[in-house]
């Protein structure tokens, strides 16, 4: 139970920074800030809870390391609602703040940063192009969280690599869509905003989804049969380590 608590909290912590930047400071801090929020928030999940669940925080994280056999059918389900509710109730607080800026504030109107393609996009992307930036950015996501959580990457440096990769997908992708290569990030907003929002949520569901897939597809390929090692235990320091801090 608790990587499941583990993975609501860090999924929450998230969605309220990465989306909470985009609607409640957008203005003054640009693209680049709302990139830096959503990447620097991952980066200190992964050290956070990342000993306890992984820190998969991400429907699409969690297909691709189910993928890789790191995880099991039960515990992923768990995972994926998990974050979803997380998201959800971080979206739900980023509204009850937004009301309380002089003249209110409507979900439906503003989109609570909802991801979106074709009117809805910042500079009006259409779906294909959503959908593909989608999935190679997702694919970029996973295979790089694959990566640097395998047993033969250098310990430590997972969240790093893992909270610069979704700043880069961020600063690529918010023109595009809004960026969400997280399934869950995108449901939490759109329930609010309904709409349109709603309507184009499918894609960056399906999207990330397929993204996921290939990554772990590749990642077989580069990884070429090493020893699997979990999530949880390839976030946690060398024993030696470990006794360092403690001693």
């Amino acid at each position: 139970m608790n990587k499941y608590f583990a993975e609501f909290v860090g999924t929450f912590v998230l969605v309220f920074s990465g989306v909470g930047s985009a609607v409640l400071a957008g203005s003054h801090i640009g693209n680049i800030g709302i990139a830096l929020a959503f990447g620097l928030s991952l980066l200190v999940m992964v050290y956070t809870i990342g000993p306890v669940s992984g820190c998969h925080i991400n429907p699409a994280v969690t297909l691709g390391v189910f993928c890789s056999r790191r995880i099991g059918g039960k515990d992923a389900v768990m995972y994926v609602i998990a974050q979803i509710l997380g998201a959800i109730l971080a979206a739900a607080l980023v509204l009850v703040i937004a009301h309380g800026i002089a003249g209110g504030y409507s979900a439906a109107v503003s989109g609570l940063g909802s991801d979106g393609y074709g009117l809805h996009s910042p500079d009006h992307y259409s779906m294909a192009a959503g959908f593909i930036a989608e999935v190679i950015l997702t694919m970029f996501l996973v295979l790089t969280v694959l990566g640097s959580t395998d047993i033969a990457a250098p310990v430590g440096f997972a969240g790093v690599a893992i909270g610069l990769v979704l700043t880069v997908d961020h600063l690529i992708c918010i023109p595009i869509t809004n960026t969400s290569v997280n399934p869950a990030r995108s449901i939490g907003p759109a329930i609010f905003a309904g709409g349109w929002a709603l309507q184009q949520l499918w894609l960056f569901i399906v999207a990330p989804c397929i993204g996921a897939v290939i990554a772990a597809g590749i990642y077989a390929v580069v990884r070429n049969r090493k020893p699997l090692i979990t999530t949880p235990r390839a976030e946690q320091a060398l024993p030696g380590e470990q006794a360092g801090r403690t001693a």
